[in-house]
């Protein structure tokens, strides 16, 4: 397992900083109780409430917290989760979903259907940030306790992933949400159930008996939110902590040579891109745009942010997934660049970007590509907000570039609709193409493979083309823990799973 290839994680704070001494020797990071694992994240969770979250953080601790109907296993293939099978009409209109029997909310209240027709109503009728993974579904029903049935008005061919692939699809419990709670003490039915909460420090989870997937095996998990990537590596190195996902990305080599820890990496479906808001002018110029594309060294900022532990890509999907098609239509190109601005009218264009601090990341490359787009004519003055703020203004149009990365994507459709159709929720930037809507709704109606992936693959390349989005790279997952920390593993979805893990003695 102590593989060293590339580095990811939108939660993986990014900065330059300087090395640690290895640990040698330490009982390593038990709670309190001296039996539970401690875990180190580099943020505090927005909220708890995973319907209305978008935070990394808060979908770290989510992940063990609630459950889906459907889930994707290490592989990413879908598989049971509190449905334990399904089935889907020959027209493919009609899926009835069976529950498992005897599951209960953490407070021992009977879990139902009636719980999932809430979770997915709520999240369509409000119209949270994931209500289009419902488009095509025009009813959603509980003929009794232990079915769900969803009747859609086309055939939507990655249902499942759609319901699934991550938990901000949870299911949800409507006391919960109506009293408030759930932002702060959520109420769910996996794994491990809320137990306390310091603001700024941890959030702490116990064990759940009655999950339907088997008790786990340690009594409890805590979350420490620990910012500094240099102080997390040296807590899990002393052995105060047991895992961490915050590395520094110079120190990985030194992390993977050191015998008295555990270091695992995974191709990430993640991705890091620049958005240029095309409501304001001149980025609404197509040539502007493009400019700013063939401006950048996406070598150097690979460099600059991940010390090479990363995939340069002009397109959303990585080589390790199926869904990905291979084209890179950007070199970086200063005469061009220069030569797009010409044509453009644009001369001495200074640039608002908007960066967070808590994802540095997005500093350090801020800070990267003002350099490099100088030379080209173009200053760009980074904007550093909280996250909040950050979320805030991307919503209101209030920028003139942001950078930010696309989490827990699995199917092609994951990658492309929601942030480049006309009417996608996620489409800030207010990206138009009629083609690349017909190409979308196409891939959506597609029931062949190969279909899918040529109609999304066609998309993408008019997507890069108009530089809808500027892709810059994929990020691998980069783990470590102690090495008594046993089963758990990496995976390429970024999902941070403590359910089948044990702590040796």
């Amino acid at each position: 397992m102590r593989r060293l290839s590339r580095w990811a994680g939108a939660a993986l704070v990014l900065a330059l900083l300087g090395a640690c001494s290895p640990g040698t020797g330490v009982d390593r990071g038990l709670s309190k109780d001296g039996s539970g694992v401690v875990a180190a994240i580099a943020g505090e969770p927005d909220q708890l409430d995973p319907h209305r979250t978008s935070a990394y953080f808060s979908f770290q601790v989510l992940e063990n917290t609630f459950d889906t109907l459907v889930e994707p296993g290490e592989d990413l293939v879908m598989r049971p989760g509190l449905a334990e099978r399904w089935k889907v009409s020959e027209d493919r209109l009609t899926w009835t979903f069976t529950l498992r029997k005897g599951v209960t909310w953490h407070d021992g209240s009977t879990f139902g259907a009636d719980d999932v027709v809430y979770s997915y109503r709520r999240i369509i009728d409000e119209k949270l940030g994931n209500a289009w993974r419902f488009d095509g579904v025009k009813d959603i029903s509980a003929p009794d306790d232990s079915t769900v049935v969803l009747k859609l008005d086309k055939p939507v061919y990655n249902l499942l992933s759609r319901i699934g692939g991550h938990k901000g699809l949870a299911i949800v419990n409507k006391r919960n949400v109506e009293s408030g709670k759930i932002k702060t003490r959520p109420l769910g039915t996996g794994p491990f159930s809320f137990d306390d909460y310091n603001p700024g420090e941890s959030i702490r989870l116990k064990a759940n008996s009655r999950w339907w997937g088997g008790a786990p095996k340690i009594p409890s998990l805590t979350f420490r939110f620990i910012p500094e990537p240099t102080t997390a590596l040296a807590d899990l190195e002393a052995g105060e902590i047991n895992w961490t996902d915050n590395i520094p990305p110079q120190q990985v080599e030194r992390v993977s040579q050191n015998e008295d820890l555990e270091l695992d990496s995974a191709v990430g479906n993640d991705y890091w891109y620049l958005a240029a808001n095309q409501d304001r002018r001149p980025f609404d110029d197509p040539r502007v745009r493009k400019a700013i594309a063939y401006g950048i060294d996406r070598k150097a900022v690979v460099q600059a942010t991940q010390y090479g532990n990363a995939t340069v890509n002009q397109l959303a999907i990585p080589k390790t997934n199926p869904w990905y098609a291979a084209y890179s239509p950007y070199s970086h190109n200063t005469r061009r660049a220069a030569k797009l601005l010409a044509a453009a009218g644009v001369r001495d264009l200074k640039i608002d970007m908007l960066v967070t601090k808590e994802y540095p990341e997005t500093v350090i490359t801020g800070q990267v590509i003002a350099s490099q787009l100088e030379k080209i004519g173009i200053t760009v003055q980074p904007r550093e907000v909280d996250f909040a703020t950050w979320l805030d203004k991307q919503g209101k149009g209030e920028f003139d570039m942001l950078m930010l990365g696309w989490l827990g994507n699995l199917d092609a459709e994951d990658f492309y609709y929601a942030q480049h159709h006309s009417d996608g929720d996620f489409n800030f930037q207010k990206y138009s193409s009629p083609e690349v809507d017909r190409l979308l709704e196409a891939g959506q109606k597609e029931t062949g493979k190969k279909a899918r992936k040529d109609r999304y693959a066609e998309a993408a390349r008019k997507i890069a083309d108009d530089a809808s989005y500027v892709y810059l790279y994929n990020p691998d997952v980069v783990q470590a823990w102690a090495p008594q920390l046993e089963n758990y593993k990496v995976r390429s979805d970024g999902a941070v799973r403590f359910r089948d893990v044990r702590l040796a003695d």
